[in-house]
């Protein structure tokens, strides 16, 4: 998108629905730049009237006038201000609340492809700078250019030959603001990326941490958190110094000015064309405009990186998933909950290795389905396609004879519960995390599905039991007990297919069994595919596929395969041999 785009994107999305509030701050910014050029045209009468005529009757008048003059522009400057202030806020809450909204309702490989600290970077510089954009800029756009307008229509009044010499300043002013701009820019682009990426290292180091202290890697850290954080700086210094360039610009011109000024105004003076109290107004006029003229030679700078900004965050806001409902989706009925994969093909990224190729298998409804291989031979993918995680390359996925591509992705997931060996909870309560699944689910409820994965003997220890804060991804909580209130959670959700990703591997062989017990009760009834390397889970499975560098290379029941499949009798005696 070009600058001219980004404005109008802006425009049409966020600013244009504020409207009357932006137009009530510029009728503010039109009382701001008629008491600053009043106070100009004030200093007119008072030398005249008062100093050179020693006229006493506005002696007092026109004190009080320059008074109001001051009120009027101070008052209404803070009107201005505190409308944009809130408009800008508006706007800010708009942005988060969207990109907020592309990341949770984005597809998975959206969030698998940019680490999570670029998405809290974009959140917070990105979206500060387009807050100022809209803010900050649009006040000093129409404040300023107001005011210039009107102190420049008073110079004109006092001496028009002057006016004319003191408004070379704003072109060569306008030419240093476009040179820098561009550079601020540039290095905006460059210290928003360095702020994602010490982001992304900070989050990385608070995931960490136990292990960077096991390894006795404190002071490898630090060094790379300093490295990280002088980028950053250098960055920043950057932004700043091209910032505060303008100042010795603006002063050199300005002085230049005035100095020039000083020497006409006198030659005029002389020669009887110009009268005291008309040089002091005009020198007013021109001094008060030094600020508005920096302004607006700034405001070049500002508006180049709130568009850098909105370059990096429009893009997300408006990435298009490519899991959707078509407008001929249906909701999915169950009935058994059979599953059928059909030539299924799947890579992750079109320039990456096949994952899955030519996959065909069935898992019956109210049975359980097992899935066995090494690491990194396509079991999880399998799994992860059923609730559409990820769209297929080709083939197709049917739920009861109904193809998961043509039914509404909430009455597909719905039916769906997940438990996977990298559990993932919440910052909360124990009973918050468990009722995670079913939103309305009662406390009894709750309570039932921590009994039935065994999850109320740890509970019970604990001083405040189901009240009990656990901390970030569970914390203050073993590997095993976090693995059972994932499995509540499942239980919770009372869906018709389950899917279990190496659901015990963080328990022991105790509190498997116990588990096993708990999964059992689960899946009676219920459509189960599971994924595990003990076979100790799954050898009661009506079907085992065994999957071999993305293929099914073998199925059956576990007394078939340990005669047909060498590649299963092998896990076989691994685990014979582990147990």
């Amino acid at each position: 998108m070009n600058n001219t785009q980004i404005i109008k994107t802006l425009y049409n999305r966020y600013t244009k629905k504020f409207l009357p509030k932006i137009f009530l701050s510029i009728l503010f910014s039109v009382i701001v730049a008629v008491s600053t050029s009043s106070i100009a045209w004030l200093l007119d009468p008072a030398i005249k009237k008062i100093f050179i005529e020693k006229d006493q009757s506005l002696i007092i008048i026109i004190p009080i006038a320059v008074l109001l003059a001051f009120a009027s522009k101070g008052l209404s400057l803070y009107y201005a201000k505190t409308i944009l202030i809130r408009v800008a806020e508006e706007v800010t809450k708009i942005l988060q609340l969207q990109l907020m909204k592309s990341v949770i309702k984005g597809d998975s490989d959206i969030i698998d492809k940019k680490h999570s600290g670029k998405f809290i970077s974009h959140l917070t510089f990105d979206i500060g700078m387009m807050t100022t954009l809209i803010s900050t800029v649009l006040l000093n756009l129409a404040k300023d250019t107001l005011t210039l307008l009107g102190l420049v229509g008073v110079m004109f009044y006092q001496n028009w030959k002057l006016a004319l010499f003191a408004l070379i300043m704003i072109p060569l002013a306008s030419f240093a603001a476009k040179s820098l701009g561009r550079r601020i820019g540039k290095v905006s682009t460059q210290a928003q990326e360095s702020s994602g990426v010490l982001t992304s290292y900070l989050l990385e180091i608070f995931k960490n941490h136990k292990v960077i202290k096991i390894f006795q890697k404190e002071n490898y850290e630090l060094s790379r958190t300093e490295t990280f954080i002088n980028d950053l700086k250098n960055k920043s210094i950057k932004i700043a110094t091209i910032m505060v360039r303008a100042s010795p610009i603006m002063e050199t011109l300005t002085g230049g000015m005035i100095a020039l000024l000083i020497y006409f105004s006198g030659k005029l003076i002389l020669q009887e064309q110009l009268d005291v109290n008309n040089f002091f107004s005009f020198l007013a006029a021109m001094m008060l405009a030094y600020q508005p003229v920096r302004s607006l030679a700034t405001l070049n700078m500002a508006i180049n990186q709130g568009l850098s900004a909105a370059r990096r965050i429009l893009p997300v806001i408006d990435i298009k998933n490519k899991i959707y409902d078509k407008e001929t989706s249906k909701n999915l009925i169950l009935n058994k909950g059979s599953i059928e994969f059909k030539n299924v093909n799947f890579k992750y990224d079109k320039e990456e290795k096949q994952v899955l190729e030519n996959i065909n298998l069935r898992i019956e409804g109210g049975e359980m389905t097992s899935l066995v291989g090494h690491s990194g031979a396509g079991k999880s993918s399998i799994m992860s396609l059923i609730p559409r995680f990820y769209n297929i390359d080709s083939g197709d996925i049917l739920i009861d004879g109904q193809s998961v591509f043509e039914s509404k992705i909430s009455s597909l997931r719905s039916n769906i519960s997940l438990v996977t060996q990298d559990v993932t909870l919440f910052d909360d309560t124990i009973k918050n995390n468990i009722g995670y699944a079913n939103l309305d689910a009662s406390d009894d409820e709750i309570i039932k599905a921590a009994e039935l994965s065994h999850c109320t003997e740890f509970i019970s220890t604990m001083p405040k039991k189901f009240e009990t804060l656990i901390g970030e991804n569970g914390v203050r909580l073993s590997g095993g007990e976090k693995q059972r209130i994932s499995i509540a959670r499942a239980m919770l959700k009372k869906s018709k297919i389950i899917l279990l990703d190496e659901a015990t591997s963080s328990l022991d062989s105790d509190t498997e069994k116990k588990i096993q017990d708990a999964l059992k009760l689960l899946t009676v009834n219920r459509t189960s595919l599971v994924i595990a390397h003990r076979l100790s889970t799954i050898v009661n499975s009506k079907v085992i596929y065994v999957i071999d560098g993305g293929k099914v290379i073998a199925e059956g029941d576990h007394s078939s395969l340990l005669n047909r499949s060498e590649v299963y009798k092998n896990f076989y005696n691994k685990q014979l041999r582990k147990d």
